[in-house]
């Protein structure tokens, strides 16, 4: 049975259809799934769900895309990362894309996070957009290898997440795997040892081919899965059975439902 390690079950697009969202999740053989906070504002709806369907987990953190919001806290996090279905913090990192100027917030924010992480000894889910350099750097600075985590939505080098690895790290892979046009991020996933690996959707947004350009939702991971299998020439069986146990193994306070 597969995990959808990364996915944003409280988003309108999802949360209104969530009966045809867990429906859909059983038929394909989905599992279980990580619903990720992008703000503390938002967060209580994170964790409503989390509480309500046993097989879904929360994670608590700030987005590096979110300007002029509410600014976490170590100790804020900490506090709210103090609740049984919050596996994790995040999803924090660095996000060079979207946003420009002077980003030392941006950074200010990251090291709270890993802070945050270290003191509750629950993994980081890491998003890295177009700030490789910088990530890691703070990673290794911050000591996040104390606690791991997962670099989340992975699109960068095979250096890049030899690096990551090498502190403890998972590499998860989404929808992007699946692209025609994705040829480096492929060669990376023939690349990733399974023991690290996970898989995602990032729903509701990168829907895997064929559903590219519509909401995405956690039952197509198993494209994911099944890309990857392709790529390594393996039975889909194989990244199943190893992206799950990595999941439970990373997400030590996600107790697997029967």
């Amino acid at each position: 049975m597969l995990v959808d390690s990364h996915c944003h079950l409280n988003f309108p697009e999802l949360v209104q259809n969530m009966d045809q969202v867990l429906d859909s999740m059983r038929s394909h053989d989905v599992g279980h799934a990580l619903c990720v906070s992008v703000t503390l504002d938002k967060f209580p709806e994170v964790l409503a769900i989390a509480e309500q369907y046993p097989n879904i987990y929360a994670s608590v953190g700030v987005h590096p895309d979110y300007e002029d919001i509410q600014e976490p806290t170590v100790e804020e996090l900490v506090l709210l990362a103090d609740h049984p279905r919050v596996v994790a913090i995040g999803e924090t990192g660095l996000d060079y894309f979207r946003l420009t100027g002077d980003l030392e917030w941006q950074r200010k924010r990251f090291r709270t996070h890993i802070r945050a992480a270290k003191a509750t000894g629950k993994p980081l889910i890491i998003h890295t957009r177009n700030a490789p350099e910088d990530t890691l750097r703070l990673m290794r600075e911050e000591g996040a290898h104390e606690v791991g985590g997962v670099m989340h939505c992975f699109t960068e080098s095979w250096e890049v997440a030899q690096a990551a690895i090498e502190m403890s790290f998972y590499i998860s892979f989404s929808g992007i795997v699946t692209f025609k046009n994705a040829q480096a991020l492929k060669e990376v996933a023939q690349l990733v040892p399974l023991n690290r690996m996970l898989v995602e959707t990032d729903s509701p947004y990168l829907a895997p081919i064929p559903f590219r350009g519509k909401t995405n939702q956690p039952a197509y991971v198993r494209h994911v899965a099944e890309e990857i299998a392709r790529l390594r020439e393996i039975p889909l069986q194989q990244v199943v059975e190893a992206t799950t146990a990595n999941f439970f193994q990373l997400f030590k306070h996600a107790q697997p439902c029967n």
